[in-house]
């Protein structure tokens, strides 16, 4: 059995780019609801932008984890 180094750098290099860019989505995910209970906080209004925001980055997130997975568990082909 020969292993092919190339493709094993191929996957390393494409999890740790999806790691990143959901650890990225996710701060962006909470920036957006500290934005919201700043908003809150400061003047009693509501910012519905940071609450979008945190909303869209988190559904984002959880759609990686579950198609992640999706891929690991075969049960679910």
């Amino acid at each position: 059995m020969t292993l092919d180094w190339s493709a094993l750098g191929q996957v390393t290099a494409v999890s740790i780019g999806v790691t990143v860019a959901v650890v990225v989505v996710f701060a962006l995910g909470v920036l957006g609801v500290a934005r919201f209970e700043g908003a809150r906080e400061d003047g009693g209004g509501t910012s519905s932008l940071g609450l979008a925001q945190a909303g869209l980055c988190f559904l984002a997130c959880t759609a990686v984890v579950a198609y992640g997975i999706y891929l690991i568990v075969p049960q679910f082909h």
